[in-house]
This record gives structure tokens, C-alpha cells and sequence, in this order.
């Protein structure tokens, strides 16, 4: 029986706990919805103002609004990366046995003359 084929693990190599994971997860969608929220508030401050290049600042404020909300759903249902020993192909050989039949022996041929 193998105990420590790796070695010892330490505690820096822990995964996450779950709880902890989600909750980044929760900070992370969060924040970007409030950029998004700051980005719909510029573009309002931004058309009641005469601005110079308003259509570039507009355009960029509209991007943030669609882009972000998008990214951030996809980022918050992001969950930890699978473990590598999932994709790999078994270590461990099995032994197939014998070999399934014998070579049968030809059987005799005869020739009929004619």
C-alpha cells in the first residue's frame, strides 16, 4: 500500500473551499455591473454636455453597457479548472490472457486425378 506517491502536500497546494470561491465569484459580477451602471450614467452626464468626439465616448459607453453584462455572466458561472487526472489515460495495463484460439493445423488436401 502506497501512502505518499506524490509526497506531502502542503497547504498552499489546498484547492479553494467552495464557499470562498463563490463568494469571489459573487464580488467579481458585482463590480462589473457596477461599471456597467457608471458606464450608463457617463453616457447620460456625456449627451446633456456638448463634448468633444461625443460619438467616440458614446460608442464606448454603449460597449461597456452590452459587453460587460455578457462578460460578467460568463465569468460568474465560471467554476475551478477540472483536475489534469481526468483527461489522462489509465496507468495500469490489463492482462489479456492467452492468446483467444490455437492455430488450427491445415488439413490434408487431396487431389483427385483426372
Amino acid at each position: 500500500m502506497r501512502r505518499h506517491e506524490r509526497g506531502p502536500s502542503l497547504i498552499t497546494d489546498a484547492p479553494r473551499s467552495p464557499q470562498d470561491e463563490f463568494r469571489s465569484r459573487q464580488i467579481r459580477y458585482v463590480v462589473m455591473m457596477l461599471i456597467r451602471t457608471l458606464c450608463l450614467i457617463a453616457g447620460a452626464i456625456l449627451i446633456s454636455f456638448d463634448v468633444p468626439l461625443l460619438w467616440l465616448w458614446l460608442s464606448l459607453c454603449a460597449a461597456g453597457m452590452v459587453i460587460l453584462p455578457w462578460l460578467a455572466v460568463i465569468l460568474a458561472n465560471d467554476g475551478p479548472p477540472k483536475d489534469r487526472h481526468r483527461m489522462r489515460r489509465p496507468t495500469h495495463r490489463i492482462d489479456p490472457g492467452p492468446a483467444a484460439l490455437p492455430a488450427q493445423q491445415a488439413a490434408p488436401t487431396i487431389d483427385h486425378e483426372p
